[in-house]
Formats: structure tokens, C-alpha cells, sequence
């Protein structure tokens, strides 16, 4: 699974177009398992945990943990309304309803979260500086540094049908690619 994982990561720093083509080829079986599995059916309940993989759980107990942390950099992460949108496109995977569809809108939801959190930084860094005795371009860089590995995060680890809380289409229990897989396009 680690060379599988240094695979991905390095194709995801190769031209976008031959990731893209990479990814679209390792991803389509799950994809096409999850529009099998879910069908017709509606997802469950919405339900989010903030910035998954431990992020935001993790920045809310070092927060109540250490109040001179909490009062510099808040109770969560300042970027997290970015990853309850992220969730919701992944909750529902984006509404598609072709495997073809599935795997666009998972990167186009991917891409969202990405831009989001840059966007969060140039929006911010008059002020961050400020508080955090940094310079501007300081926070730029450090949440582009952020939505960059958020990026690579969600992409090698929020793939349909993973059985991973934070999947693509989790609001669709069940799925796996071990179950019933459409065929192949021919």
C-alpha cells in the first residue's frame, strides 16, 4: 500500500493532465461501484466532523487543552467552513449519477476545498500579519503551504467506497469495491 501511496503522491506532482489521466484510471472501479451500490437510494442525514483526518478533533483538544493557544489561533481551524462545504459535495458525491460524473465532481469539490483555503489566506493576511507577527505574504505561503496538503490528503485518502468515514459519497453506507461492480465502459 506504501508504494501505491508514493505512486499516487508522485503523479499528483506530474503534469496535471497525466494525474488527472492516472487518477481517473485508479479511481473509476470505486466510482462505478458507488453509483451501483447507491442507485436510486437517498443519502443518510448530513453530518460533518469539521476538517476530517483528525484535523479539526485535533485542533479543538490542543485549543481547550492550551488557552494561550485557543486566545491566538481560536477554537478551530479558521479554514473549517471550507471542509463543511467539502463535506457536503462528498456526503452526496456531488449529486452524480455516472461514475464518469463522480470522479469529475470529486475533483472539482477537491479543487474547491484547495482554492477555498488559499482564498482564506489573501483574504485574511492584512490581519493574520498583524496578530500573528508575520508578514503577508508570510500567511499566503503558509496557507497556500496548507491547501496544498489538504489537497493531496483528500485525494489520496477520500476515494469512493474506501470504508473511510471521510470517503467520497459517505452519506451512501456500504459501499465498496469489493461489492457489485458496473461493467466496464467499453
Amino acid at each position: 500500500m506504501q508504494a501505491h501511496n508514493l505512486a499516487v503522491a508522485f503523479v499528483l506532482a506530474a503534469a496535471p493532465a497525466v494525474a488527472q489521466d492516472f487518477m481517473r484510471t485508479i479511481e473509476m472501479p470505486a466510482h462505478r461501484a458507488l453509483i451501483v451500490q447507491k442507485g436510486e437510494a437517498a443519502p443518510i442525514p448530513f453530518e460533518t466532523d469539521g476538517c476530517s483526518g483528525g484535523l479539526s478533533t485535533s485542533w479543538r483538544f490542543v485549543a481547550e487543552t492550551f488557552p494561550k493557544f485557543r486566545a491566538l489561533y481560536e477554537a478551530h481551524p479558521p479554514w473549517e467552513y471550507c471542509c463543511v462545504t467539502h463535506d457536503r459535495a462528498y456526503h452526496n458525491a456531488g449529486g452524480a449519477t455516472q461514475a464518469d460524473d463522480s470522479f469529475e465532481a470529486r475533483m472539482a469539490a477537491d479543487d474547491a476545498l484547495r482554492n477555498c483555503v488559499k482564498q482564506h489566506g489573501d483574504d485574511n493576511a492584512e490581519g493574520y500579519a498583524e496578530r500573528y507577527d508575520m508578514t503577508p505574504d508570510q500567511i499566503r505561503t503558509a496557507h497556500s503551504l496548507t491547501a496544498e496538503a489538504m489537497f493531496t490528503a483528500v485525494r489520496l485518502g477520500g476515494g469512493p467506497c474506501s470504508g473511510l468515514p471521510w470517503r467520497w459519497g459517505f452519506g451512501y453506507p456500504g459501499c465498496s469495491v469489493l461489492g457489485p461492480l458496473a461493467p466496464a465502459p467499453e
